[in-house]
């Protein structure tokens, strides 16, 4: 089964911590931040890119 990815601006489906999986460009990313966020909210860019980015629950 494969992982759910969730796209900045997307809104999470249920609290808790995500970390980037990858850019939204296609690139990898380096940023290993987890973030904290609850269910509603909006996902943020890639903290350390400032780039759209595909988020997975950590």
């Amino acid at each position: 089964m494969a992982e759910n990815r969730y796209k900045t601006g997307e809104n999470a489906p249920e609290s808790g911590k995500y970390k980037v999986d990858s850019l939204a460009n296609g690139n990898t990313s380096n940023d290993d931040t987890t973030i904290e966020i609850s269910k509603g909210d909006q996902f943020p860019p890639s903290p350390s890119e400032h780039e759209a980015a595909y988020w997975v629950k950590a």
